[in-house]
């Protein structure tokens, strides 16, 4: 019960500071007033959707970790498949990059971290190896996305590329 409370007072803290965040960028101040009217009718609807996405990939794990290009640079690929079973499994390969669940919420550490998993947009789990069952997924198209972050978190970039993948399932 008290870890439902610590994490519904984490979610409702992360929701606002996005909301604001996000107010801030497109200049909507607590008073009630949109000051940057002008700005917001002369940006393409395409433009303005960029934007947000953008917005939300930052404000959602916060601060990143820009890791350097090269041979040694961490790399990552999924696929999802169906289980025989019941269910899919998500397999996360990757490269230069090391599980540390032993290392969780600390410091970051070069090459070391976890996977965070994401079913349509929605976290889904934190995930520290290379195989993950999915029981469940919604008829229609799924978007599964898996990205690789720091021990604390933060996002990893390799340069200017996130560390992230995604695959699409259809179920029927």
């Amino acid at each position: 019960m008290n870890k439902s409370i610590a994490l519904l007072g984490i979610g409702l803290i992360l929701g606002g500071l996005t909301g604001f965040m996000l107010a801030a960028a497109y200049g909507i101040t607590l008073d009630g007033h949109d000051h940057n009217h002008d700005l917001k009718t002369s940006m393409s609807d395409a433009g303005r959707m960029r934007e947000q996405h953008q917005a939300r990939e930052i404000a959602h794990d916060g601060q990143i970790v820009v890791l350097p290009e090269g041979p040694k640079a961490p790399k990552l690929e999924i696929s999802v498949s169906a289980d025989p079973a019941s269910g899919w499994n998500l397999h996360i390969r990757t490269e230069n990059f090391r599980f540390a669940p032993e290392n969780a919420s600390m410091a970051h550490v070069q090459g070391d971290g976890h996977a965070h998993v994401y079913v349509n947009g929605a976290k889904f789990a934190r995930h520290y190896g290379a195989w993950l069952h999915i029981s469940e997924l919604p008829r229609g198209t799924n978007v599964i996305k898996v990205t690789l972050n720091a021990n604390d978190h933060r996002q990893l970039r390799v340069g200017e590329s996130w560390l992230k993948a995604e695959q699409v399932v259809e179920v029927k």
